[in-house]
């Protein structure tokens, strides 16, 4: 048993109460281990005093993958020790091996809500009431008091992009820490920031359309309704134009509609069908 106030040992019966609802509360650090493993033993007791040190901010629950063989294989174990955060029930974020003290305080740093997250929280419901320009003072007070804070810089860039401040959007983007940087939420906004600019520089959609109806070759006014029909989140409108693009001419701005393709893919599921049917459009004129 663990002897702990905020460590827990977990089985197949009981994981989904100890793990799953509690995620939905706290971060669930789930450690994979066996009594074999000797990094296991280096790892416990880090977790388990910082478990304390943090005063319930975070779960530390324990799996003994010898005993847990059904569980082992559900999340896919291969080593030991494997450490698995939970949150609202799935996996968002994992570690391998004993990893110091540091590096582990690192991963708890992206996922225990802090003061400024609460104020994000304000600041987001601001704007969804439609006052984009309080969410954006309350937010950005909420960076300059914890800039560390990646959840509180993310969502001032998107509030940013979406009130049409591209640089200071860019600026904030610029701030995170470089290992971040090609992080697939990060990129996404950085592709906003993009077809925003794209977007601002071209006609009105009105006047784009017209182009077309004269000309279904011109590829300035595809590319310029791809941006903001992306933009807009009308996506599947947004691939069109650029598969017309690739359709049309594969040189255009150095293989552009190629490029806002695979810039589209990047901001939607690809659970979405919306991606494997353009890939395989897009695939079907590569080759």
């Amino acid at each position: 048993m663990t002897a702990s106030t905020f460590a827990f040992d977990a089985n197949e019966q009981d994981f989904s109460e100890i793990v799953l609802e509690n995620s939905n509360r706290v971060p669930v650090l789930v450690d994979f281990w066996a009594a074999w493993c000797a990094p296991c033993k280096m790892l416990a007791p880090i977790l388990t005093r910082l478990a304390e040190e943090f005063n319930g901010a975070f779960i530390v629950v324990k799996v003994d993958t010898d005993e847990q063989r059904q569980l082992a294989a559900r999340y896919g174990i291969q080593s030991l020790p494997t450490v698995k955060v939970f949150r609202e029930g799935i996996v968002v974020d994992e570690f391998l091996g004993a990893q110091p003290e540091g590096v582990i305080r690192q991963i708890l740093d992206r996922h225990i809500e802090r003061e400024s997250d609460r104020v994000r929280a304000q600041a987001m419901a601001l704007h969804e009431a439609g006052n984009t320009a309080e969410a954006i003072a309350l937010i950005e007070g909420a960076s300059a008091s914890d800039p560390s804070n990646e959840r509180v810089s993310l969502d001032l860039a998107r509030l940013l992009i979406e009130a049409g401040q591209l640089a200071e959007a860019d600026n904030v983007l610029r701030q995170i820490p470089s290992e971040r940087q090609m992080d697939s939420d990060i990129m996404a906004l950085r592709i906003r920031i993009k077809f925003s600019r794209i977007a601002e520089a071209a006609p009105l959609i009105e006047d784009l359309e017209g182009r077309l109806a004269k000309d279904a070759a011109d590829c300035d006014a595809h590319y310029g309704l791809g941006a903001r029909k992306a933009v807009e989140g009308d996506y599947k409108a947004a691939m069109e134009h650029f598969l017309d693009i690739m359709r049309k001419d594969r040189r255009f701005q150095d293989d552009a509609g190629r490029k806002g393709l695979l810039d589209i893919f990047s901001l939607i599921d690809d659970s979405n069908p919306l991606v494997n049917q353009y890939r395989t459009l897009m695939s079907s004129l590569l080759y």
